[in-house]
């Protein structure tokens, strides 16, 4: 067997990354993609390596020469062809520039713009049908050639872009972009169906289209071969290397080129987070439909102003409209809440670091239970900021990472006591929704407010209403002068139309949201059991949407992380070095999604163990 490589393309969207090289010269984690490519392909008996260069041909066959010689193995010669026309033409002439070779021995076939797995080649190689291309399910993120597949893994057509449907995405298949080619199919097929193909139609076209004529005559001479969960990416754009960074950084590296993405990880394949939280089980199925119907109006008309979608945000929440101010995400509130407040502030840790991050430390009092599960009640606070002299108290309830929760009477004797002292109460109920007798728990109504002047109730819609992606938080408080302070500090245009809109039909759905929160109580439940049979986890008690947990010994937090993400592709997160936990201990904050996902969660943890 022998391997051709095509790596003439220009790699125009990379920019400035190949300016002075081709596209398999760029690095990914240092390592070049050339290298990691040639360094897979070392492991297997091959009779040569044929690399079709083209842009910057020279430098790269110059390259490759200083590193490996004349030859990759002492059984395997380095072959260099050339395009010479490489900008006027496409990868089809490239192949055909090395038809006479493609048909002197079985062959694998390889872009050379590609990232993947150690495992994807003996994949390929040790499968016994002789020609196979490898194909991964259809993501958001993928590009380019598609298939589709019958029930014995025969593919059955090639989709190009022209003719991809997004409404039939479900079924499609994207090509890895490595083939398997058996010496005869070349010979009897492919290579005179090229020749035909180039002369009808040209040189600036993709060699799939050739497997797509050869797939219509329905005699199956091409199979598919799906990697599964195994990691690639194809490198086109400066985004795509920087995804590819993070999916095959060392062990060094990785939890930093995730953790320091703050989201966006549905553009990792099938990856699952337990780190973000949120609901899994809203909105329904009926709400997104109505969002759907929608999209084209929302996507193509401006939203309205703050004085309409504060009317709109009080009719959702039930508050009035001079109590409430709704904002792009709770993080915009809170950055615009705490950099306005003057005096000394009580903050409880561990906690959700944005609050304290958004104030001056000088002026921060941190109050730390001292027991290993971190509870404390509404007295514990009472009782330590006595005599602080603070001007304002910050509360998370549920708290986060902990899970520690206040009873809805004991928070409102709290907020008394704010009140008679001159402080303010900031208490964020982003997870109230998750509590048990949750109906019941919120802080979110005129008469509480206006019980408590003082008080300010902080959401994240994001959290226990399941939409991140809106950019959705509220902040109500009876305090007419803050609440008319904030609405002018935000952008008159602070909420997109598809955060205007779920407010606006939220009502139609709450039946729907109330059952997704009794689902999720009971899930929660069952999680906590399973989690507690993990022997290298103490798990903490919460009435949120995730658990603390302490990692016992041998594992540290690190160690579990990096486990998690390399072998079973979930992201959990090390919250060991967060302010306020013992610094003598490993901890890990494990979110609770679907029971689907919980019970992958948990299969992956027991298998560290074994």
């Amino acid at each position: 067997m022998q391997a051709i490589i095509l790596a003439a393309g220009m790699g125009r969207r990379l920019k400035e990354y190949t300016k002075d090289n081709t596209k398999c010269m760029v690095p990914v984690n240092g390592v070049r993609l050339i290298d990691r490519l040639l360094g897979q392909l070392a492991k297997l008996k091959l009779n040569r390596v044929i690399i079709v260069v083209g842009y910057k041909g020279k430098e790269l066959c110059e390259y490759i020469e200083s590193q490996y010689g004349k030859k990759l193995t002492d059984d395997c010669p380095l072959v260099f062809a050339e395009n010479p026309v490489y900008d006027k033409t496409n990868n089809i002439y490239s192949l055909a520039i090395v038809k006479d070779k493609l048909q002197e021995d079985d062959t694998l076939l390889i872009e050379s713009d590609l990232i993947f797995s150690n495992r994807i080649i003996p994949m390929i190689v040790d499968n016994p049908y002789p020609n196979l291309a490898l194909v991964a399910r259809y993501e958001s993120w993928m590009d380019g050639t598609m298939v589709r597949l019958d029930e014995e893994q025969n593919i059955v057509n090639f989709i190009s872009k022209e003719a991809f449907d997004y409404q039939d995405a479900g079924s499609y298949y994207k090509t890895v972009n490595i083939y398997k080619l058996s010496q005869q199919f070349s010979q009897q097929k492919y290579v005179p169906f090229l020749d035909a193909y180039t002369k009808a139609v040209g040189n600036n076209e993709y060699y799939e289209n050739v497997l797509r004529i050869i797939s219509l005559l329905n005699n199956h001479d091409m199979k598919a071969l799906p990697i599964g969960q195994e990691k690639w990416y194809e490198i086109d754009d400066k985004q795509d290397l920087d995804i590819a960074e993070a999916l095959f950084a060392n062990e060094k590296d990785v939890i930093r080129k995730y953790y320091g993405r703050y989201g966006g990880f549905w553009r990792f394949p099938q990856m699952l987070d337990f780190c973000y939280l949120v609901n899994p089980y809203f909105p329904s199925r009926r709400m997104k439909d109505e969002l759907r119907a929608n999209f084209d109006t929302l996507l193509t008309e401006y939203p309205s102003g703050m004085k309409v979608n504060t009317l709109i945000a009080s009719k959702c929440f039930g508050v009035s409209e001079s109590y409430i101010v709704p904002g792009n995400g709770a993080a915009e509130l809170i950055k615009v809440l705490m950099e306005s407040t003057i005096g000394r502030t009580g903050f409880v840790r561990p906690t959700f670091e944005e609050y304290p991050n958004r104030f001056d430390k000088e002026s921060q009092v941190t109050y730390i239970p001292e027991n290993e599960d971190y509870r404390y009640s509404a007295d514990d606070l009472m009782t330590f900021f006595e005599d602080k002299g603070i001007r304002q108290l910050m509360l998370i309830n549920p708290d986060n990472p902990s899970g520690n929760f206040i009873p809805k009477s004991d928070v409102l004797r709290l907020a008394q006591w704010c009140e008679e002292r001159g402080t303010r109460l900031v208490v964020d109920e982003s997870f109230v929704d998750f509590s048990e007798n949750y109906a019941a728990n919120s802080l979110l109504s005129d008469h509480i407010l206006e019980a408590h002047p003082r008080m300010v109730v902080m959401k994240s819609i994001s959290k226990s209403y399941g939409v991140p992606g809106l950019r959705l938080g509220i902040l109500a408080s009876a305090d007419k002068e803050l609440i008319a302070r904030m609405k002018k500090e935000v952008s008159i245009w602070n909420l997109n139309s598809f955060a205007e809109f779920f407010m606006q039909i939220y009502n139609k759905h709450e039946k729907d949201y109330l059952r997704a929160c009794d689902k999720f109580v009971k899930e929660r439940t069952d999680f906590e059991r399973q989690l507690r049979s993990i022997p290298y986890f103490r798990v903490m008690p919460s009435q949120a949407n995730y658990f603390l947990c302490e990692v016992l010994p041998p594992y540290s937090a690190k160690e579990i992380v990096i486990y998690m993400l390399k072998q079973h592709n979930i992201l959990t997160r090390d919250c060991s070095a967060k302010p306020g936990l013992n610094p003598q201990k490993q901890y890990m904050r494990i979110a609770i999604r679907n029971h689907e996902d919980n019970t992958r969660l948990i299969e992956g943890l027991k298998e560290l163990v074994k």
